[in-house]
C-alpha cells in the first residue's frame, strides 16, 4: 500500500568512504517533520514578498539567529526550522522559489544523518534543491554550505555523534558543486578544533551555536564577499 505524501522507506545501502565499504542498514523515515513544521510553513507563506531578499534556508542551526540583525541585512529572511531534514526542505521549497530571492543560503543534512537517511539520498536531495531553485527562480544566486562538525564531549545529541564519516563524505560532495556553478561556502574548517570536533567555545551542546559561533559565521560571509 502506498500512502500519498506519507511513506516510510527502509533500505539497505552500501556506500564507499575513503576506499572502505560502510553498509547503512538502519531503518529511516523520510516523512518525519518537526512538531512546529506546519505552523512555521504557514507563517512563512503569510509573509509579504519584498525585493532582493536573502533567504537563509535550513534547520535549527540556521533558525538559531536573527540574520537581519547579525549581518545588518534588512532583506534577510530566516527559513530555518529546528529538526528539519532535506525532505522537509524540499516539501516547503516552493515558498522560497516563489519569492524569487536574490540569494539563497542552504545548510541542511545533519538531522538526516542523525536519522540514518543514506548519504546517497541526502546528496540527491541536495541536487534536487539546486535544480528546483534554478528552474523556478533563474536569477537567484545559490550558496551551499558545508555542514559543521559536531562535538560528542557534550553528550547532548547522541544520535548526531559518531557519524563523522557521513559529514566528511557529504561535505566533499558539496565542495564538488562548484563545478556545477554553485557558490560553495566551506564553513566546516572555520568551526573545527585540533581534535576535528566543533570548537567548544562556539557551541552550547556540541551541535548548536552560541552567539560567538554566529559571529564566526558572519565573518566568513562578510570577508568572503558573499553578501554583496
Amino acid at each position: 500500500m502506498i500512502v500519498k505524501n506519507r511513506f516510510i522507506v527502509i533500505v539497505l545501502a552500501s556506500l564507499l568512504w575513503f576506499g572502505k565499504a560502510d553498509a547503512q542498514t538502519k531503518p529511516y523515515d523520510s516523512t518525519y517533520r518537526p512538531g512546529k513544521y506546519k505552523e512555521l510553513v504557514q507563517k512563512f507563506n503569510a509573509e509579504p514578498i519584498t525585493k532582493k531578499e536573502y533567504v537563509f534556508l535550513g534547520n535549527s542551526i540556521t533558525a538559531g539567529t536573527d540574520w537581519s540583525k547579525l549581518l545588518n541585512l534588512p532583506q534577510a529572511k530566516n527559513r530555518g526550522i529546528s529538526g528539519d531534514i532535506t525532505y522537509g526542505v524540499l516539501e516547503r521549497l516552493q515558498e522560497v522559489i516563489d519569492r524569487k530571492p536574490a540569494k539563497v543560503f542552504v545548510l541542511i543534512g545533519i538531522n538526516d544523518i542523525s536519522r540514518n537517511i543514506p548519504d546517497s539520498l541526502i546528496l540527491q536531495n541536495y541536487k534536487t534543491i539546486i535544480e528546483r531553485i534554478r528552474k523556478g527562480s533563474k536569477k537567484t544566486q545559490i550558496y551551499f554550505y558545508t555542514m559543521l562538525p559536531v562535538n560528542a564531549s557534550f553528550e547532548k545529541f547522541k544520535n548526531h555523534y559518531g557519524k563523522d564519516e557521513h559529514i566528511l563524505y557529504l561535505n566533499d560532495e558539496i565542495r564538488k558543486f562548484k563545478a556545477k556553478k554553485v557558490d560553495v561556502i566551506d564553513l566546516y574548517p572555520h568551526f573545527l578544533d585540533g581534535d576535528k570536533k566543533l570548537r567548544a567555545e562556539l557551541t552550547k551542546d556540541g551541535l548548536h551555536l552560541i552567539p560567538a559561533g554566529y559571529e564566526v559565521w558572519a565573518k566568513v560571509l562578510n570577508e568572503g564577499g558573499y553578501l554583496k
